[in-house]
């Protein structure tokens, strides 16, 4: 179950915190990858999990909120890898402030990034996918989609646009076989929650909030996109699934 020996997936956001986790998870389940992110150390960093499971990986430089970025690094992975089977929106910002604080460029740039960016990415990984009769794209939303907390407007904004991006593009993209899901991650000690974490105030604030009593384990994102992306989720499209530790479901 949930081999992806043969599969090719491209993931943004690959430097860190989610992007590393899935990476190495669907490494480890055979797949080869192209990573995508705007610092190359990091996507170096990864790349090394990545041939530790004794794939091939391809680094691509870039910033999901330009079109050319993205279309230039998926066609290099085709080129490469010879097609595209995978694609991961991962790639994400938050900026926290009441909203008389928050400037015209804050607003630009969550949303190009949280949600231009996937639309970006999407656009140019369809064709193949769609050559192929056979594709799976995964979506990295967040509980905020679903729910929302104060000061964080841009982010559940954007966050809840990749949900209705999600359910339309699952109903058109049917017909070629290729699924379109989406994830909801509630609170994760990824590297945007290490000081929310560290705070104790607000550490209570999380944890009497979420009903397991503890942060996620990046990993854990990791195993639901390996599902979401096999042969074994193939009824699965239009969906949007929480993995928040109860947050939403009260």
């Amino acid at each position: 179950m949930f081999n992806l020996t043969g599969k090719v997936a491209f993931i943004t956001g690959a430097s860190r915190g989610f992007g590393q986790a899935i990476a190495t998870t669907l490494a480890a389940a055979g797949a080869d990858l192209g990573l995508f992110a705007r610092t190359e150390e990091g996507l170096l960093e990864t790349a090394k999990f990545v041939k530790n499971h004794g794939r091939r990986v391809l680094t691509c430089v870039g910033d999901v909120m330009h079109p050319d970025d993205v279309s230039a690094a998926i066609q290099k992975t085709v080129e490469q890898f010879g097609k595209l089977d995978i694609l991961i929106n991962n790639a994400g910002i938050i900026v926290r402030h009441p909203i008389e604080e928050l400037t015209d460029e804050d607003w630009f740039k969550v949303m190009n990034t949280n949600l231009s960016g996937p639309f970006f990415c999407t656009r140019a990984a369809v064709p193949y996918m769609k050559q192929q009769k056979w594709g799976r794209i995964i979506n990295v939303s967040s509980m905020m989609g679903l729910v929302a907390l104060p000061e964080r407007v841009t982010y559940s904004t954007s966050k809840t646009g990749i949900i209705g991006m999600t359910k339309s593009l699952a109903l058109e993209l049917a017909q070629y076989n290729i699924t379109v899901n989406a994830i909801a991650p509630g609170p994760f000690l990824t590297e945007l929650n290490q000081q929310a974490k560290g705070n104790p105030v607000v550490n209570q604030f999380y944890m009497e909030r979420t009903p397991l009593k503890r942060w996620g384990d990046s990993g854990e994102v990791g195993s639901l996109v390996l599902y979401l992306a096999s042969e074994e989720s193939a009824f699965m499209t239009g969906t949007v699934i929480p993995i928040d530790g109860g947050w939403t479901a009260q």
